[in-house]
């Protein structure tokens, strides 16, 4: 086809350039693929009446696309078109390298202005063959509208499992036993729940409203639930706190009554019942509970001071009769190894007369002199048990005698004792006592043999 045809419409002339333009008016055209430019320039002509024709393909006719102004030259009129070809193609290669990148929604918009601007385009160039690129690029956009409908749906999925699992977990910390409850964690824990839920909100896929709002209603039900046990636990705490603390004002009282008692015995134990009460009542903040500790601890500390010191006193008083008794015990072990029994009795009675006479010693030394004492009376017990069994005519004899004067010395004990208790002497009972019992020992062996 060499001239234009009369009954095919014209598109508009391009306006004529103007003469001799200043550099600064031409803008400049951008650098070309000549090879691309040359394979595109195949599918155009230009008549004698400056008409640019694009080419026939498939079931389109060739076509008239524009014309050109009189004194340019043919290359010039069809580089025009095929530039606008060269654009064209670029803005469907552009849509099929992104076309994974964005979204379907995005695609799509993209690809029906691509669409559009191929129906009847200006442009020289093989638009068949970008038409056949734009039609994949349908089923590309519907596999890719598929994909991200499946990703969506799964997002959606674990969006709502992750919602769901934060209200779970809130319901969990709500239904703890509040007597178990560690409550400063659990506030905390769902302060994190919360922040969690408000950044699943806002960056997490979106989930059906009704599904939201009813997880929502579940999650901010369990927050004012744990709120109201945990407001009724810390004011059930603070009654129990001063319930704590009134008792314990009670029990520092009665300790400040005991301090400047002198019964130190009686005290003593009045103590120890003082601090296993202290011990049942419980505990209060430990501000409080720390304040009053020391008031108790300072009361208990004057009698037990008061204690210390006449202790003190009582035993340096007994120092002169520690070293009596020291004395005696150099005289007593002096009669063993026993060689005469009748010796090492008379001897060992008037020493015992002497014991205890002298009084008490120390507290520090009552055990080891006393034990020593008794080790002496018992190996001289077994010396004079050995000759019984070696002389049985006269060991009921014997026995007899001993037994008796062991019974005289036990009485005179008995009385000694009652005479003490009776004057309050408590230090002489306890003194007595440790006599009496040693001799009671001593009965019940002479009466087994």
């Amino acid at each position: 086809m060499t001239d234009a045809q009369p009954s095919r419409p014209m598109p508009h002339p391009i306006p004529k350039p103007q003469q001799n333009p200043s550099p600064s008016a031409t803008p400049p055209q951008p650098a070309i693929d000549e090879a691309a430019a040359a394979e595109a320039a195949a599918w155009g002509r230009v008549d004698n009446d400056g008409n640019v024709w694009l080419r026939s393909s498939g079931d389109d006719p060739e076509r008239i696309v524009g014309q050109y102004a009189a004194g340019g030259t043919e290359k010039d009129a069809l580089m025009i078109y095929v530039r606008r070809f060269l654009d064209l193609k670029a803005n469907v290669s552009l849509l099929e390298s992104r076309m994974r990148t964005i979204s379907p929604e995005e695609a799509k918009k993209s690809l029906q202005t691509l669409h559009q601007q191929l129906v009847e385009p200006a442009v020289i160039g093989d638009v068949a063959s970008l038409r056949e690129r734009a039609a994949a690029l349908d089923t590309r956009l519907a596999q890719r509208e598929e994909e991200v409908a499946k990703q969506r749906a799964e997002a959606k999925e674990q969006a709502l499992a992750e919602r769901t699992s934060i209200v779970e977990e809130a319901e969990a910390i709500c239904a703890q036993d509040p007597a178990k409850t560690h409550w400063r964690d659990s506030h905390q824990k769902f302060a994190q729940l919360l922040e969690r839920w408000k950044y699943a909100q806002r960056h997490g896929a979106r989930i059906d409203r009704t599904a939201e709002e009813e997880l929502w209603k579940r999650f901010s039900s369990a927050r004012t639930q744990f709120d109201r046990h945990r407001r009724q636990h810390f004011s059930e705490l603070e009654a129990q706190h001063k319930a704590t603390i009134a008792q314990k004002e009670a029990i520092i009282a009665q300790a400040e009554q005991l301090q400047s008692s002198t019964d130190w015995s009686a005290t003593s134990a009045a103590y120890r019942q003082l601090m296993d009460e202290w011990k049942r009542a419980g505990r209060s903040t430990k501000k409080d509970d720390d304040k009053l500790w020391a008031r108790f601890r300072a009361a208990q500390q004057v009698f037990f001071d008061a204690r210390s010191a006449y202790n003190a006193s009582i035993d340096e008083e007994y120092a002169a009769n520690l070293a009596a008794k020291l004395e005696l015990l150099e005289k007593a072990e002096a009669l063993l190894p026993v060689t005469d029994v009748e010796q090492a009795k008379e001897a060992i009675r008037a020493i015992g007369e002497q014991w205890d006479a002298i009084g008490r010693v120390p507290r520090a030394d009552v055990n080891r002199t006393e034990g020593r004492m008794r080790d002496i009376e018992r190996a001289i017990r077994d010396a004079d048990q050995a000759v019984w069994q070696k002389s049985d005519p006269e060991k009921e004899k014997r026995s007899s005698g001993m037994a008796a004067q062991l019974e005289a010395l036990i009485a005179e004990l008995e009385e000694q004792i009652a005479a003490a208790q009776a004057a309050g002497n408590t230090e002489k009972v306890h003194e007595f006592e440790e006599a009496l019992a040693a001799r009671k020992a001593w009965l019940a062996e002479v009466l087994k043999d």
